[in-house]
Formats: C-alpha cells, structure tokens, sequence
C-alpha cells in the first residue's frame, strides 16, 4: 500500500509540476546559465516541501477562508512577472544575455537567489497547486497513507527540479548561438508576461 500511495502521489505532483510556467521557466534559464544549481534546485524543492506538506495538514482549508492573503500574493506577483517579463524583453531585444555560461558567479549570486524566491513565493498558481490541490486530493488518505502520498508528491518535486537544472546543460550546444538566447529571453518575456495579465484580470478560483 505504500507503493501505491506514493506512486499516485508522485504522478499527481509530476502532472502538476511538469507545465510551462514562470517558476519553471526560470529555472530553466539558470539551469542553462549554469548559474548556482544546488542553490535554485534546493529553493524550489525544499519550497514545495512546505507547501505541500502544509496542504497535506489541511492550511488550504484555512488559506482558502481567507481570501485577503491569496488576492495580496496575486497582486504582488503579477507586479513581480511583469517587471521580469520587462528584464526578459530587454535582453532578447539588445541580445545581451550571458552566452558563456559558467559553473558560478557569485557576484550574481544574491540576486539569483532574491529572484527564484520571488518565483516561488510571489507566485499565486504555487499555492493552488501545491497547498490546494494536492492537499486536496490527499483527502481520500488518512493516517499515515496521506502522508505516504505526501512523500511521493514530494518527491516529483525534488526529482523535477533537479532535472531541469542539472539537465539543462543538455541543451547548451544549441544555445552556443546568441539568437538561441535571444529567442530563448523573448519566450521568457512572453511567458512572464501572460501570467502577469492572466493574474491581473482573472480571478483566483
């Protein structure tokens, strides 16, 4: 039973991590950078750990009773995608984004850091996903079979973004070209700047 449990919980939270978005599309972009791996790998797991776990223990009920914290993180968030979608514009636009991808660079390294949090936390579609939905769907369990769910859900998480950080450097041959880049900064643009109006004028359900 705990394989099933765990299984199912993996496959939920793989089928709700792997999707376009602008945590992921981050991510991916400093996988490529090479820039501070463990560092946003680790953020963004050990992120999801929390969430989850706190949609496990039932705080999507208690978030959802209180809709003032979701509609600040909203508006907060679509303010933050926007002035990244504004950086991204900028540099497929003057195509100076960094084409020499390297191991570290700490100098950046702050800022690195700042933004991947901005990313998780300033995201509202993390919460919905991660407190709410998986919570959620945990409800069938009970007892230590939610928390077998739990640790398959976690575990998607931890196995996602290490994939798309690490596994990125798979890609690097094709980004040796600056237009890649380029191309690659105006998607980003587009990506951040559709989620900034997506939350601006929808509501969060």
């Amino acid at each position: 039973m705990f394989i099933a449990s765990a299984i199912t919980g993996f496959t939920t939270g793989a089928g709700l991590l792997v999707c376009i978005g602008s945590q992921n599309a981050f991510v991916l972009k400093q996988g490529l950078l090479r820039h501070h791996l463990f560092a946003i790998a680790a953020i963004c797991s050990i992120s999801d750990i929390i969430l989850i776990c706190c949609g496990i223990a039932g705080l999507g009920t208690l978030v959802k009773n209180w809709p003032n914290l979701v509609e600040i993180v909203r508006y907060a968030g679509a303010v933050f995608l926007a002035w990244t979608a504004l950086s991204s514009a900028k540099q497929a636009w003057y195509g100076n984004s960094q084409l020499n991808p390297s191991t570290e660079d700490s100098s950046h390294f702050k800022t690195v850091i700042l933004t991947c949090l901005g990313f998780t936390w300033l995201n509202p579609h993390v919460y919905l996903d991660t407190v709410f939905m998986i919570g959620s769907l945990s409800i069938p369990y009970s007892g230590i079979e939610k928390w077998k769910f739990a640790a398959g859900a976690l575990s998607a998480s931890v196995v996602w973004f290490s994939t798309i950080t690490y596994g990125a450097k798979l890609l690097l041959p094709l980004f040796r070209n600056p237009y890649a880049w380029r191309i690659l900064d105006a998607l980003v643009a587009i990506t951040m700047g559709y989620f900034s109006v997506s939350l601006l004028i929808t509501p969060l359900p």
